[in-house]
Protein backbone atom coordinates (compact mmCIF):
# COMPACT_ATOMS: atom_id res chain seq x y z
CA UNK A 1 0.00 0.00 0.00
CA UNK A 2 1.29 3.46 -0.91
CA UNK A 3 2.37 5.56 2.09
CA UNK A 4 -0.05 8.44 1.34
CA UNK A 5 -2.92 6.00 0.79
CA UNK A 6 -2.12 4.50 4.17
CA UNK A 7 -2.34 7.94 5.81
CA UNK A 8 -5.68 8.76 4.15
CA UNK A 9 -7.07 5.40 5.21
CA UNK A 10 -6.17 6.17 8.81
CA UNK A 11 -8.08 9.48 8.63
CA UNK A 12 -11.26 7.85 7.29
CA UNK A 13 -11.47 5.31 10.11
CA UNK A 14 -13.22 7.85 12.31
CA UNK A 15 -15.01 10.07 9.76
CA UNK A 16 -17.10 11.94 12.34
CA UNK A 17 -14.10 12.77 14.50
CA UNK A 18 -12.09 13.76 11.44
CA UNK A 19 -14.89 16.03 10.18
CA UNK A 20 -15.38 17.69 13.59
CA UNK A 21 -11.65 18.27 14.01
CA UNK A 22 -11.41 19.89 10.57
CA UNK A 23 -14.53 21.98 11.30
CA UNK A 24 -13.18 23.26 14.62
CA UNK A 25 -9.84 24.09 13.06
CA UNK A 26 -11.59 25.75 10.10
CA UNK A 27 -13.50 28.14 12.38
CA UNK A 28 -10.29 29.21 14.11
CA UNK A 29 -8.41 29.57 10.83
CA UNK A 30 -11.28 31.43 9.15
CA UNK A 31 -11.42 34.11 11.85
CA UNK A 32 -7.65 34.49 11.75
CA UNK A 33 -7.49 34.89 7.95
CA UNK A 34 -10.45 37.29 7.89
CA UNK A 35 -8.89 39.62 10.46
CA UNK A 36 -5.51 39.50 8.76
CA UNK A 37 -7.26 40.23 5.46
CA UNK A 38 -9.14 43.24 6.83
CA UNK A 39 -5.93 44.74 8.23
CA UNK A 40 -3.98 44.06 5.05
CA UNK A 41 -6.68 45.58 2.84
CA UNK A 42 -6.83 48.75 4.93
CA UNK A 43 -3.08 49.22 4.84
CA UNK A 44 -2.69 48.46 1.15
CA UNK A 45 -5.64 50.61 0.00
CA UNK A 46 -4.44 53.68 1.90
CA UNK A 47 -0.82 53.24 0.84
CA UNK A 48 -1.68 52.60 -2.81
CA UNK A 49 -3.84 55.74 -2.91
CA UNK A 50 -0.91 57.87 -1.77
CA UNK A 51 1.29 56.29 -4.43
CA UNK A 52 -1.29 56.82 -7.20
CA UNK A 53 -1.66 60.46 -6.22
CA UNK A 54 2.10 60.99 -6.28
CA UNK A 55 2.25 62.02 -2.63
CA UNK A 56 5.76 61.96 -1.19
CA UNK A 57 5.07 63.18 2.36
CA UNK A 58 2.09 63.24 4.69
CA UNK A 59 2.27 65.90 7.39
CA UNK A 60 0.34 66.20 10.65
CA UNK A 61 0.83 67.81 14.03
CA UNK A 62 3.80 66.36 15.89
CA UNK A 63 2.96 64.17 18.87
CA UNK A 64 -0.53 63.27 17.65
CA UNK A 65 -1.63 59.70 17.03
CA UNK A 66 -3.46 60.41 13.77
CA UNK A 67 -4.62 63.14 11.45
CA UNK A 68 -8.03 63.08 13.14
CA UNK A 69 -6.78 64.63 16.40
CA UNK A 70 -4.16 66.82 14.72
CA UNK A 71 -4.87 70.56 14.48
CA UNK A 72 -2.65 73.49 13.50
CA UNK A 73 -2.79 76.86 11.75
CA UNK A 74 -2.65 77.24 7.98
CA UNK A 75 0.40 79.43 8.54
CA UNK A 76 2.52 76.28 8.73
CA UNK A 77 1.10 75.02 5.43
CA UNK A 78 2.03 78.32 3.75
CA UNK A 79 5.54 78.08 5.18
CA UNK A 80 5.89 74.53 3.84
CA UNK A 81 5.01 75.77 0.35
CA UNK A 82 8.02 78.10 0.47
CA UNK A 83 10.52 75.29 1.10
CA UNK A 84 12.83 74.70 -1.89
CA UNK A 85 12.00 71.44 -3.60
CA UNK A 86 8.31 71.48 -2.69
CA UNK A 87 6.23 71.07 -5.82
CA UNK A 88 2.68 71.09 -4.47
CA UNK A 89 0.92 71.14 -1.11
CA UNK A 90 -2.72 70.34 -0.41
CA UNK A 91 -4.27 70.66 3.03
CA UNK A 92 -7.33 68.97 4.48
CA UNK A 93 -9.56 68.84 7.53
CA UNK A 94 -10.52 65.24 8.35
CA UNK A 95 -12.62 64.20 11.31
CA UNK A 96 -15.74 62.39 12.46
CA UNK A 97 -18.94 64.37 12.91
CA UNK A 98 -22.56 63.60 13.72
CA UNK A 99 -25.12 63.21 10.96
CA UNK A 100 -28.85 63.22 11.64
CA UNK A 101 -30.90 60.83 9.52
CA UNK A 102 -34.46 61.60 8.47
CA UNK A 103 -35.61 59.06 11.05
CA UNK A 104 -34.01 61.18 13.77
CA UNK A 105 -31.20 58.73 14.46
CA UNK A 106 -27.75 60.27 14.84
CA UNK A 107 -24.63 58.50 13.62
CA UNK A 108 -21.03 59.47 13.07
CA UNK A 109 -19.63 59.84 9.57
CA UNK A 110 -16.19 60.78 8.32
CA UNK A 111 -16.02 64.18 6.64
CA UNK A 112 -13.14 65.58 4.64
CA UNK A 113 -12.74 69.28 4.04
CA UNK A 114 -10.95 70.06 0.77
CA UNK A 115 -10.46 73.00 -1.51
CA UNK A 116 -11.69 72.67 -5.12
CA UNK A 117 -8.13 72.29 -6.47
CA UNK A 118 -7.13 69.48 -4.09
CA UNK A 119 -5.11 67.00 -6.15
CA UNK A 120 -6.92 64.11 -4.47
CA UNK A 121 -9.81 64.88 -6.84
CA UNK A 122 -7.59 63.61 -9.66
CA UNK A 123 -7.89 60.07 -8.29
CA UNK A 124 -11.66 60.07 -7.71
CA UNK A 125 -14.26 58.78 -10.14
CA UNK A 126 -17.22 61.18 -10.32
CA UNK A 127 -20.22 58.89 -10.78
CA UNK A 128 -22.85 61.64 -10.92
CA UNK A 129 -23.18 65.35 -10.28
CA UNK A 130 -20.20 67.68 -10.04
CA UNK A 131 -17.44 68.98 -7.79
CA UNK A 132 -17.93 72.14 -5.74
CA UNK A 133 -16.35 75.36 -6.90
CA UNK A 134 -14.59 78.25 -5.19
CA UNK A 135 -16.84 80.11 -2.75
CA UNK A 136 -19.52 77.41 -2.60
CA UNK A 137 -20.77 76.54 0.87
CA UNK A 138 -23.11 73.98 2.41
CA UNK A 139 -22.63 71.48 -0.40
CA UNK A 140 -21.35 67.92 -0.11
CA UNK A 141 -19.95 65.17 -2.30
CA UNK A 142 -20.74 61.70 -0.97
CA UNK A 143 -18.70 58.57 -1.41
CA UNK A 144 -20.68 55.84 -3.15
CA UNK A 145 -20.83 53.62 -0.05
CA UNK A 146 -22.11 56.45 2.13
CA UNK A 147 -24.63 57.53 -0.52
CA UNK A 148 -25.94 53.97 -0.78
CA UNK A 149 -26.18 53.63 3.00
CA UNK A 150 -28.06 56.93 3.30
CA UNK A 151 -30.08 56.30 0.12
CA UNK A 152 -29.10 59.73 -1.12
CA UNK A 153 -28.65 61.00 -4.66
CA UNK A 154 -27.65 64.26 -6.28
CA UNK A 155 -30.11 67.00 -5.29
CA UNK A 156 -30.99 65.49 -1.89
CA UNK A 157 -29.96 67.08 1.40
CA UNK A 158 -28.17 65.83 4.50
CA UNK A 159 -27.97 67.33 8.00
CA UNK A 160 -24.77 67.38 10.02
CA UNK A 161 -25.30 67.41 13.79
CA UNK A 162 -28.83 68.36 14.83
CA UNK A 163 -28.52 71.99 13.78
CA UNK A 164 -30.87 72.81 10.91
CA UNK A 165 -28.35 75.42 9.77
CA UNK A 166 -26.06 72.53 8.84
CA UNK A 167 -28.21 71.36 5.93
CA UNK A 168 -26.01 70.40 2.99
CA UNK A 169 -27.04 69.77 -0.60
CA UNK A 170 -25.62 66.66 -2.22
CA UNK A 171 -24.06 67.84 -5.48
CA UNK A 172 -22.00 64.80 -6.40
CA UNK A 173 -21.41 61.07 -5.85
CA UNK A 174 -17.86 59.74 -6.17
CA UNK A 175 -16.12 56.38 -6.06
CA UNK A 176 -12.72 56.05 -4.44
CA UNK A 177 -10.32 53.14 -4.25
CA UNK A 178 -9.89 53.89 -0.54
CA UNK A 179 -12.64 52.13 1.39
CA UNK A 180 -13.12 54.77 4.11
CA UNK A 181 -12.97 57.59 1.54
CA UNK A 182 -15.81 55.84 -0.28
CA UNK A 183 -17.71 55.93 3.01
CA UNK A 184 -17.11 59.63 3.71
CA UNK A 185 -18.49 63.03 2.76
CA UNK A 186 -16.30 65.68 1.10
CA UNK A 187 -17.27 69.27 1.91
CA UNK A 188 -15.65 72.67 1.27
CA UNK A 189 -12.74 73.35 3.59
CA UNK A 190 -14.39 76.26 5.41
CA UNK A 191 -17.50 74.19 6.14
CA UNK A 192 -15.34 71.38 7.54
CA UNK A 193 -13.57 73.84 9.81
CA UNK A 194 -16.90 74.91 11.30
CA UNK A 195 -18.21 71.37 11.67
CA UNK A 196 -15.03 69.97 13.27
CA UNK A 197 -13.72 73.10 15.05
CA UNK A 198 -10.33 72.41 13.46
CA UNK A 199 -8.12 74.59 11.26
CA UNK A 200 -5.92 72.05 9.45
CA UNK A 201 -5.54 68.42 10.44
CA UNK A 202 -3.00 67.33 7.81
CA UNK A 203 -1.52 68.16 4.43
CA UNK A 204 0.12 66.23 1.61
CA UNK A 205 3.30 67.19 -0.20
CA UNK A 206 4.59 66.46 -3.66
CA UNK A 207 8.35 66.97 -4.00
CA UNK A 208 10.27 68.03 -7.11
CA UNK A 209 12.70 65.19 -7.82
CA UNK A 210 15.55 65.74 -10.24
CA UNK A 211 16.24 62.01 -10.77
CA UNK A 212 15.28 58.58 -9.48
CA UNK A 213 18.72 58.13 -7.92
CA UNK A 214 18.42 61.26 -5.78
CA UNK A 215 14.66 61.09 -5.11
CA UNK A 216 14.90 59.61 -1.61
CA UNK A 217 17.52 62.14 -0.53
CA UNK A 218 15.49 65.06 -1.90
CA UNK A 219 12.32 63.90 -0.17
CA UNK A 220 14.23 63.44 3.09
CA UNK A 221 15.70 66.95 2.82
CA UNK A 222 12.21 68.44 2.46
CA UNK A 223 10.95 66.27 5.33
CA UNK A 224 13.60 67.63 7.70
CA UNK A 225 12.78 71.24 6.78
CA UNK A 226 9.06 70.66 7.38
CA UNK A 227 9.80 69.05 10.75
CA UNK A 228 11.78 72.18 11.71
CA UNK A 229 8.86 74.58 11.05
CA UNK A 230 7.33 76.32 14.07
CA UNK A 231 4.28 78.54 14.55
CA UNK A 232 5.39 81.92 16.00
CA UNK A 233 2.03 82.29 17.75
CA UNK A 234 2.54 78.93 19.49
CA UNK A 235 6.11 77.58 19.22
CA UNK A 236 5.05 74.38 20.99
CA UNK A 237 3.08 73.33 17.89
CA UNK A 238 5.33 71.48 15.48
CA UNK A 239 4.88 69.26 12.47
CA UNK A 240 5.84 65.68 11.70
CA UNK A 241 6.33 64.72 8.06
CA UNK A 242 6.41 61.06 7.08
CA UNK A 243 6.60 59.08 3.89
CA UNK A 244 3.27 57.39 3.07
CA UNK A 245 4.56 53.98 4.21
CA UNK A 246 5.77 55.39 7.55
CA UNK A 247 2.58 57.39 7.99
CA UNK A 248 0.28 54.41 7.41
CA UNK A 249 2.29 52.18 9.75
CA UNK A 250 2.19 54.86 12.48
CA UNK A 251 -1.59 55.36 12.57
CA UNK A 252 -2.85 54.39 16.02
CA UNK A 253 -6.18 53.05 14.77
CA UNK A 254 -4.50 50.78 12.25
CA UNK A 255 -1.95 49.69 14.86
CA UNK A 256 -4.81 48.76 17.16
CA UNK A 257 -6.62 46.81 14.44
CA UNK A 258 -3.39 45.02 13.55
CA UNK A 259 -2.65 44.20 17.21
CA UNK A 260 -6.17 42.85 17.76
CA UNK A 261 -5.90 40.80 14.58
CA UNK A 262 -2.67 39.18 15.70
CA UNK A 263 -3.98 38.64 19.25
CA UNK A 264 -7.03 36.80 17.92
CA UNK A 265 -4.76 34.93 15.50
CA UNK A 266 -2.60 33.74 18.40
CA UNK A 267 -5.72 32.61 20.27
CA UNK A 268 -6.89 30.79 17.14
CA UNK A 269 -3.50 29.09 16.86
CA UNK A 270 -3.63 27.94 20.49
CA UNK A 271 -7.19 26.63 20.08
CA UNK A 272 -6.22 24.87 16.88
CA UNK A 273 -3.13 23.28 18.43
CA UNK A 274 -5.09 22.02 21.45
CA UNK A 275 -7.88 20.59 19.30
CA UNK A 276 -5.52 18.89 16.89
CA UNK A 277 -3.29 17.63 19.70
CA UNK A 278 -6.29 16.00 21.35
CA UNK A 279 -7.40 14.33 18.11
CA UNK A 280 -3.93 13.04 17.22
CA UNK A 281 -3.26 11.82 20.76
CA UNK A 282 -6.53 9.86 20.76
CA UNK A 283 -5.71 8.46 17.32
CA UNK A 284 -2.29 7.24 18.46
CA UNK A 285 -3.77 5.72 21.64
CA UNK A 286 -6.42 3.80 19.69
CA UNK A 287 -3.82 2.49 17.21
CA UNK A 288 -1.15 1.52 19.71
CA UNK A 289 -1.24 -2.16 18.73
CA UNK A 290 -1.20 -1.32 15.03
CA UNK A 291 1.80 0.96 15.49
CA UNK A 292 3.53 -1.82 17.43
CA UNK A 293 2.96 -4.23 14.52
CA UNK A 294 4.33 -1.66 12.06
CA UNK A 295 7.43 -1.28 14.21
CA UNK A 296 7.75 -5.06 14.47
CA UNK A 297 7.68 -5.53 10.68
CA UNK A 298 10.48 -3.03 10.20
CA UNK A 299 9.07 0.48 10.24
CA UNK A 300 11.73 2.81 11.69
CA UNK A 301 10.71 5.50 14.23
CA UNK A 302 11.12 8.30 11.64
CA UNK A 303 8.59 6.64 9.32
CA UNK A 304 6.06 6.50 12.15
CA UNK A 305 6.68 10.19 12.86
CA UNK A 306 6.15 10.97 9.18
CA UNK A 307 2.84 9.08 9.23
CA UNK A 308 1.44 10.99 12.23
CA UNK A 309 2.69 14.38 11.01
CA UNK A 310 1.32 13.58 7.55
CA UNK A 311 -2.13 13.05 9.04
CA UNK A 312 -1.86 16.33 10.99
CA UNK A 313 -0.74 18.18 7.86
CA UNK A 314 -3.75 16.91 5.89
CA UNK A 315 -5.99 18.18 8.70
CA UNK A 316 -4.27 21.56 8.39
CA UNK A 317 -4.49 21.79 4.60
CA UNK A 318 -8.18 20.92 4.64
CA UNK A 319 -8.86 23.49 7.38
CA UNK A 320 -6.78 26.15 5.59
CA UNK A 321 -8.70 25.62 2.35
CA UNK A 322 -12.12 25.73 4.00
CA UNK A 323 -11.01 28.56 6.31
CA UNK A 324 -9.93 30.70 3.36
CA UNK A 325 -13.29 30.17 1.67
CA UNK A 326 -15.09 30.96 4.93
CA UNK A 327 -13.01 34.10 5.52
CA UNK A 328 -13.68 35.40 2.00
CA UNK A 329 -17.40 34.75 2.41
CA UNK A 330 -17.50 36.35 5.85
CA UNK A 331 -15.71 39.47 4.64
CA UNK A 332 -18.11 39.76 1.72
CA UNK A 333 -21.10 39.57 4.09
CA UNK A 334 -19.55 42.28 6.28
CA UNK A 335 -19.24 44.61 3.30
CA UNK A 336 -23.02 44.32 2.87
CA UNK A 337 -23.64 45.78 6.34
CA UNK A 338 -24.18 49.58 6.30
CA UNK A 339 -22.64 49.87 9.77
CA UNK A 340 -19.19 48.69 8.71
CA UNK A 341 -19.00 48.71 4.91
CA UNK A 342 -17.48 52.19 4.96
CA UNK A 343 -14.50 50.86 6.87
CA UNK A 344 -14.03 47.28 5.65
CA UNK A 345 -12.91 46.20 2.21
CA UNK A 346 -13.65 42.70 0.97
CA UNK A 347 -11.28 40.33 -0.78
CA UNK A 348 -8.17 38.42 0.27
CA UNK A 349 -4.74 39.15 -1.14
CA UNK A 350 -2.47 36.23 -2.16
CA UNK A 351 -0.06 37.27 0.61
CA UNK A 352 -2.76 36.92 3.29
CA UNK A 353 -3.87 33.54 1.91
CA UNK A 354 -0.27 32.31 1.88
CA UNK A 355 0.21 33.60 5.43
CA UNK A 356 -2.96 31.82 6.55
CA UNK A 357 -1.86 28.53 4.99
CA UNK A 358 1.61 28.83 6.56
CA UNK A 359 0.22 29.46 10.04
CA UNK A 360 -2.30 26.63 9.68
CA UNK A 361 0.37 24.16 8.60
CA UNK A 362 2.42 25.29 11.59
CA UNK A 363 -0.62 24.51 13.77
CA UNK A 364 -0.71 21.01 12.28
CA UNK A 365 2.98 20.37 12.87
CA UNK A 366 2.88 21.68 16.46
CA UNK A 367 -0.29 19.75 17.25
CA UNK A 368 1.06 16.55 15.75
CA UNK A 369 4.65 16.53 16.96
CA UNK A 370 3.98 15.20 20.50
CA UNK A 371 1.70 12.32 19.42
CA UNK A 372 4.17 11.51 16.60
CA UNK A 373 7.17 11.33 18.94
CA UNK A 374 5.17 9.34 21.49
CA UNK A 375 4.13 6.86 18.79
CA UNK A 376 7.70 6.53 17.50
CA UNK A 377 9.02 5.78 20.99
CA UNK A 378 6.65 2.85 21.56
CA UNK A 379 8.46 -0.47 21.89
CA UNK A 380 6.98 -3.08 19.53
CA UNK A 381 6.53 -5.70 22.25
CA UNK A 382 4.79 -3.30 24.66
CA UNK A 383 2.62 -1.81 21.93
CA UNK A 384 1.40 -5.22 20.70
CA UNK A 385 0.46 -6.22 24.26
CA UNK A 386 -1.44 -2.93 24.77
CA UNK A 387 -5.14 -3.43 25.47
Amino acid sequence: MHFMTFILRNLTRRPTRTALTILGLTVAVSSMIALLGITSNLLSSVLSSFERRGIDLVVQQAGKSSGVNSDFREYLVDEARKIPGVKQVDLAVVNLTDMTRESGNVEQVLIQGWRPDNFAFEDLNLISGRKFGWGERHVAILGKTLADNLKKKVGDTIVFSSDTRNVYEVIGIIHSNIVFEDGSAIVPLEDARILTHSQVTAFSVRVNKSSLDSADAEVDAVRKKIDALRDPEDPSVGLEARTPADYVSSLTHLKMIRAISWLISVIAVVIGVIGLLNTMAMSVLERTQEIGILRAVGWPPFRVIRMILGEATIFSLAAATLGTIGAAGGMYLLTLSPKVNGFIEGGLSPAVIAEGFAITIMIGLIGGVYPAVRAARLLPTEAIRHD
